[in-house]
């Protein structure tokens, strides 16, 4: 679709003209008193969604909701305010490793803390490998309920939350707004993707989803609630979809003997932006194979 017959040009160019007309009869002589005409409440927004952009979300949450296990890397660049005015960026690298219903590591190394994560159906564990510190806590039996405790217990969260939940579509597209395609690129992941974008109150995001095995490539987002509009990006690479991955791969040893601390929210305030993953019941996954 070209920009020229985009709805989202048409809404602006209809706002556009709204305004211009509003301001026109602000600028007219004033009129004799008219009588008292009741005032209509203006008509609800209603979402532009397109259907292309919606299919597109959907293909690649069932590909991966479909994967009873599956491995990942996701390279993540966020800005960040700076003395000098422009933003600075950081980098961090995350190393995903799940198992539906209840096993998940994510091995964290990058330009702030290195930490690791994991998570096996009983109980949750943080761990500071350089500071050899460790915060355990019981957890609930899917992955869904844990990421969602370590949030709200703890302020742990991961950028691509939504991509490991049982239904990611549903927490994608909750609350959207907009929906459109961009069109295809061939330059992100060394693979054809398909771009498109949405949008609902609280973020804005562009997503480049492989034209052909449907996972997601990469990720852009800037959120409503951050008055600098800082962009947040993600890289998702490696990916492996129901891998086999060995029984002691959700445990550490390491961690097991180093100094415990509290479970507990940091002092430090969550990104810019970031909101409690979604409260709904996540379904069962289905099994599907392939790797990429």
């Amino acid at each position: 679709m070209t920009l020229r017959n985009h709805p989202l040009r048409q809404a602006a160019i209809a706002l556009t003209l709204g305004l211009l007309a509003a301001t026109a009869n602000a600028a007219q002589p004033a009129a004799k008193p008219a009588k008292a005409v009741r005032q209509q409440a203006a008509p609800a927004f209603k979402p532009i969604l397109e259907e292309r952009a919606l299919e597109l979300l959907k293909a690649t949450s069932a590909r991966l909701a479909a994967a009873k296990a599956m491995s990942f890397t996701a390279t993540v660049s966020y800005e960040y305010p700076s003395k000098l005015g422009p933003a600075i960026v950081y980098t961090s690298r995350y190393d995903v490793a799940m198992q539906r219903p209840d096993r998940l590591r994510v091995i964290t190394v990058g330009d702030g803390p290195a930490s690791e994560f994991y998570f096996d159906g009983k109980s949750m564990m943080a761990f500071a490998p350089a500071e050899n510190l460790v915060a355990v806590a019981d957890a609930p039996p899917t992955i869904d309920a844990a990421l969602k405790k370590a949030y709200e217990t703890a302020a742990i969260y991961f950028p691509f939350t939504d991509l490991l939940l049982a239904d990611p579509y549903a927490a994608l597209a909750e609350g959207a707004k907009l929906a459109f395609y961009i069109g295809p690129s061939g330059i992100v992941g060394g693979v054809k993707t398909d771009m498109l974008a949405w949008a609902n109150d609280d973020v804005f995001i562009q997503i480049w989803i492989g034209a052909d095995d449907k996972l997601p490539r990469r990720m852009r987002a800037v959120y409503s609630a951050d008055p600098l509009r800082l962009r947040h990006d993600m890289e998702l690479s490696n990916w492996q979809l129901d891998p086999q991955l060995a029984a002691d791969a959700f445990v550490s040893q390491k961690a097991r003997t180093a100094t415990p601390m509290a479970f507990a929210h940091p002092i430090v305030a969550p990104p810019p932006g970031v909101k409690p993953l979604m409260e709904g019941k996540a379904k069962p996954a289905k099994s599907s194979g392939g790797t990429k």
